[in-house]
C-alpha cells in the first residue's frame, strides 16, 4: 500500500531546481559558471582564517555595510548584505510580490529569476530579448500592469553579456510607475568597459523606486563564500532584511569582502586582464563567423538554436565545459590556457551549423 504524500504546493512540485554549471573532468576547463579563475589574494585568505567558526557572525554585517556606505555615499541602513546577490533578489521579490502579483523581466536572462518568482507565489512576465540579444526596455515598460510589483533589469545580461545603456535606462525609468520596484542586477558590472552602459551608483537618490544589486562572487573571486549586497531606499532594505534567513552571511565571507575592498586595485587589475582576453576571444569568434553579441561580462554568448545540446557536446570533447541554456551556449572567460581549446571547439561548432543549414 502506497503511503499518502505530504501536500506540497503544485507550483513548487513542478518547479525544476536550479542547476549550476557542470564540473570539469581532468584536463578540461570548467567555463560553465562564470567563476573568476584567479586564486584568492593572501590577505583575503588571512581574513577568512581570522573569522571564528564557533561563534555566530554579525547578523547585520554592520562592518561591511559601513565600509560600503562610505564608498557609495549612503547610510549603512540603505545597504543590505546577503548570501550572494541572488539571495537579496529573493528577499526583495518576496517582500514586494504576492500571489496574483507580477514580476517583469527580460528573457532570456538569469535562469534563477523564474524560480524566485514562483517561490514567492507571484507570476512571471517574460519579455523576449531583441534580435541582437538585448533587453527590449520599451516592451518591458509596456508589459507593466496594475499587478506589476517588481521589474528586473540585468546589465550586463546573463547569459547574453549585453548591456543596457544609461540613456535607455533613464528613458525606461521615466516610464515605470514610482510604485513599482525596479531592481538593476549588476552582478558583472566590474567587467564593463563601455562608457555608455548604465551604472547604478550614479543613480542613487535620483530614482526612489530603484534598488541596485552587486556581488563579490565574480570580479572579487568570492563565489564560494556567497556574499553580495544591494543599495536602495532604507524602507525597501528593511523589507528585504525582514524576509532574510537570519545569520545566512557567514563571518568568513564578511571578512573576505572587507579584505577584498582593501585590496581592490589588485583585484580590479585582474578583472582588466579578463576583459582584454574576453574582447580578444569575441573578435576571434566573429572572425569564425559567429553572430555573437559584443560581450560586457566575463563570458560570451554563442547563439546555437536547436543545435545547443550538440554544440555543448562538441565543446566537452575539446575539454571545455560550457553552459547550455535553451537556445545558446554561455562560455566563461577563464584561464588563458583554455582559449585555444575554446576557439577550436567554437570553430568546429560553427562549421557544423553551416553544414546543417
Amino acid at each position: 500500500m502506497t503511503s499518502p504524500r505530504v501536500r506540497l504546493r503544485p507550483a513548487i512540485e513542478s518547479l525544476a531546481p536550479y542547476r549550476q554549471g557542470k564540473p570539469a573532468a581532468d584536463n578540461a576547463f570548467k567555463l560553465s559558471s562564470n567563476e573568476n579563475p584567479f586564486e584568492p589574494l593572501p590577505a583575503v585568505l588571512d581574513a577568512i582564517a581570522a573569522a571564528p567558526v564557533n561563534r555566530y557572525p554579525d547578523a547585520t554585517a554592520l562592518a561591511l555595510r559601513e565600509r560600503l556606505a562610505e564608498r557609495l555615499g549612503v547610510t549603512p541602513a540603505e545597504i543590505q548584505v546577503g548570501a550572494g546577490s541572488v539571495s537579496i533578489l529573493a528577499q526583495l521579490i518576496t517582500a514586494a510580490a504576492a500571489p496574483g502579483d507580477e514580476v517583469v523581466y527580460s528573457w532570456r536572462s538569469f535562469e534563477a529569476y523564474p524560480g524566485l518568482v514562483t517561490v514567492a507565489g507571484a507570476t512571471s512576465v517574460e519579455v523576449p530579448n531583441t534580435a541582437d540579444h538585448r533587453h527590449d526596455l520599451p516592451a518591458m515598460a509596456a508589459a507593466i500592469t496594475e499587478r506589476t510589483r517588481v521589474v528586473i533589469v540585468c546589465s550586463p545580461n546573463n547569459p547574453t553579456s549585453t548591456v543596457v545603456t544609461a540613456a535607455e535606462f533613464e528613458t525606461f525609468m521615466g516610464a515605470v510607475p514610482r510604485t513599482v520596484l525596479v531592481v538593476l542586477d549588476e552582478a558583472y558590472i566590474e567587467f564593463v568597459t563601455d562608457e555608455s552602459a548604465v551604472r547604478g551608483i550614479p543613480l542613487l537618490g535620483r530614482h526612489p523606486n530603484l534598488v541596485v544589486l552587486r556581488t563579490f562572487s565574480k570580479a572579487y573571486g568570492l563565489a564560494g563564500l556567497r556574499i553580495g549586497y544591494a543599495f536602495g531606499p532604507e524602507y525597501v532594505m528593511d523589507a528585504a532584511r525582514a524576509t532574510a534567513i537570519p545569520l545566512s552571511v557567514i563571518g568568513q565571507a564578511q571578512n573576505a569582502a572587507i579584505a577584498s575592498l582593501d585590496h581592490e586595485d589588485e583585484l580590479l587589475e585582474r578583472v582588466a586582464r579578463i576583459t582584454v582576453l574576453r574582447d580578444e576571444v569575441w573578435r576571434s569568434l566573429v572572425d569564425q563567423g559567429w553572430d555573437s553579441p559584443r560581450p560586457h561580462g566575463n563570458f560570451v554568448w554563442l547563439p546555437t538554436g536547436s543545435a545547443t545540446a550538440a554544440a555543448a557536446d562538441v565543446f566537452a570533447e575539446h575539454g571545455i565545459i560550457a553552459r547550455a541554456l535553451g537556445e545558446g551556449l554561455r562560455v566563461t572567460i577563464g584561464e588563458p590556457a583554455a582559449v585555444d581549446k575554446l576557439l577550436r571547439a567554437s570553430a568546429e561548432v560553427v562549421r557544423n551549423l553551416r553544414t546543417a543549414v
